[in-house]
């Protein structure tokens, strides 16, 4: 099943080029599936009372252009594959004229709320979704390089604002974080994000950055340089 939205570029999520920031395209990506799980019965609330959870592994997007401020767009989003303790979800956003902007797959985990532990999802978890065939689009593995070269930037909090409904830094909030330690200013038209482990109020992030020819990698560490996340850009 394709689940889609209409909404419109709105001022508060465009830059000072107004044309839509990469974190808010993320959130595009991300509300769709929430409204998708939301109005067929699987959401937040009916998770909850089961201890469960979907934790988002993994991002590609491959990025054609960022629209503008008040341009229409349409989100959308299908379950393309459910394997173990994983689901594997295709996104899109397309212009007025149907034209592709953006287009990702990505891989999440079904989770024990109370152990912490993945556990393979019930039928009752993933047959409201449907299977669809996956978007066409040049699919990478999900190990991304690392360089030994990495500058090591000024570590930073974990503040309020990152916090999302599962305690945890937000998907999109990690991404913000990557384009803020950024020097200078990127336009990204391909990222890799690889979400190792979840960052909490309290914790401390310590960044760090490589570039190289073609590609720039940033690693989200704690103290002790292990990777709350891992994103490549292009």
């Amino acid at each position: 099943m394709i689940y889609t939205f209409d909404s419109r570029v709105r001022y508060s999520e465009v830059d000072h080029k107004g044309t839509l920031t990469l974190p808010a395209m993320m959130n595009y990506l991300q509300d769709c599936s929430t409204f998708q799980s939301e109005d067929i019965g699987v959401g937040l609330a009916a998770l909850r009372e089961r201890h469960r959870v979907w934790l988002l592994s993994y991002w590609q997007v491959e990025i054609r252009r960022f629209p503008k401020l008040g341009e229409r767009i349409t989100v959308g989003t299908m379950a393309t594959g459910f394997r173990g303790f994983f689901g594997n979800r295709n996104f899109y956003i397309d212009d007025a004229d149907g034209d592709r902007l953006a287009c990702a797959n990505s891989i999440w985990v079904f989770m024990d709320a109370q152990t912490g532990r993945p556990i393979k999802p019930g039928e009752e978890e993933i047959a409201p979704y449907g299977l669809e065939d996956p978007l066409e689009m040049e699919y990478e593995g999900r190990k991304i390089g690392l360089s030994q070269e990495g500058q090591a930037l000024e570590p930073f909090p974990v503040r309020r604002a990152h916090i999302d409904t599962n305690e945890h830094v937000n998907n999109s909030q990690y991404i913000q974080m990557v384009m803020d330690v950024l020097p200078g200013e990127m336009e990204v038209h391909k990222l890799r994000v690889d979400y190792k482990k979840s960052a909490v109020m309290g914790d401390i992030i310590f960044p760090k950055v490589s570039r190289e020819e073609g590609r720039t990698v940033v690693e989200l560490c704690d103290e002790a340089g292990h990777a709350y996340v891992v994103a490549e850009l292009k």
